[in-house]
């Protein structure tokens, strides 16, 4: 791996750079789609790609119930499995399991909790973690923590960060590939000082790259900038950046500020879905009524495959009202389109120091969505 950093702000953290994986070059700051199961759903691999996609993010945990980290291996990994040649991401599935998991489940060991396919009691530990992201041969792995629920008390928060920080250095004495990166992760939910522990102690363990987890939970979300900030502070600049779970457009342009790198969020192919489309001119209800003879296609700025292949507002109405699954392909590609056009918006303010004059673009669409 190979991280260089293009561009710097004159002020602040915000940066631009390119992330050399083992299966392609990423330009930063970078969005990645969720592809938890192996796939964006209804979207096949080119149509992703073509959406300007440099990097997905898979989860571990999902692959490990099916069909199983062997299957994909058998297969020739997880890049030939499901047709994606470029970079990807893995997750550890951390947040997936710590919700099936009841409270006295958690141990020093790891975490045991019933696999939701088949009733099956499963005990997942750093090390299992990292042996299911080796077989699956993703460019990038993160490694097993403890999500902390919001709000917390601080007594469990900083348990839960000293556990997180014992499971990292199992992590990586667990962890060898010839090509895959495992990150650290950053946790200490609200508490700055927190937050300041975790990025020290994991960086001085001489993570690649790192994550910032427990963020985007239900926190106010002042309390998740300064939080960033703080674990910010002590990682260093060198070494990319992954907000996890992180992922409105306003959030995305202030945390790119903040000198973040990767962002993954389900929030574009999630309201595609239930048939929130994101445009610069606005957000669209592609339900409503006013759509039902409209012509037009979602955004005439827009050269998406939904867009530029000529599909109007009143086809896309109808299909999403039928519940037709060409619905979910449509309006997903779109909504991913939009972000990684965002992305490449907030890479060229970064390079000409005018992310301010866009985020105030950004947060006047943030108001247009919430009128």
């Amino acid at each position: 791996m190979r991280f260089e950093i293009a561009d710097q702000a004159r002020e602040g953290r915000a940066r631009t750079g390119t992330l050399t994986l083992e299966h392609g070059v990423v330009h930063t700051p970078a969005y990645m789609p969720c592809a938890s199961r192996a796939a964006i759903r209804a979207c096949p691999p080119d149509a992703v790609a073509a959406a300007g996609v440099q990097i997905l993010v898979s989860n571990a945990y999902h692959l490990h119930l099916r069909p199983g980290e062997r299957v994909v291996a058998e297969c020739g990994g997880l890049h030939r499995f499901m047709g994606w040649s470029r970079p990807i991401l893995t997750d550890s599935g951390g947040f997936q399991v710590f919700s099936l998991a009841d409270s006295n489940a958690i141990t020093e060991e790891g975490v045991t909790f019933r696999s939701p396919v088949d009733g099956q009691k499963i005990l997942l530990t750093p090390e299992l973690s990292a042996q299911i992201q080796m077989a699956l041969g993703s460019d990038i792995a993160m490694p097993l923590d403890e999500c902390c629920a919001c709000p917390a008390e601080r007594e469990y928060v900083e348990r839960s960060l000293e556990r997180t920080l014992r499971w990292a250095e199992r992590s990586l004495a667990a962890h060898a590939h010839s090509y895959q990166q495992l990150f650290g992760i950053v946790q200490g939910g609200v508490f700055a000082d927190l937050r300041e522990r975790s990025a020290r102690e994991t960086a001085a363990m001489g993570f690649p790259g790192f994550g910032i987890g427990g963020l985007s939970v239900g926190e106010d979300r002042w309390d998740m900038l300064l939080s960033l900030r703080a674990a910010q502070s002590h990682l260093p600049e060198e070494r990319p950046v992954h907000l996890m779970g992180v992922g409105t457009p306003l959030d995305i342009v202030d945390c790119a500020a903040e000198g973040v790198d990767l962002f993954d969020c389900v929030l574009p192919t999630r309201n595609a879905r239930h048939g929130s489309v994101m445009t610069w001119e606005g957000p669209i209800r592609i339900a409503a009524a006013e759509h039902e003879t409209d012509t037009r296609p979602l955004s005439r700025e827009c050269d998406c495959p939904t867009c530029a292949g000529g599909f109007e507002r009143a086809y896309l109405r109808h299909l999403h009202r039928t519940k037709e699954p060409l619905s979910w392909q449509l309006l997903s590609l779109h909504n991913v389109r939009f972000y990684t056009q965002l992305l490449a918006r907030v890479r060229e303010a970064i390079a000409a120091d005018a992310l301010a004059d866009l985020r105030g673009e950004v947060s006047a669409w943030s108001e247009r969505d919430r009128a």
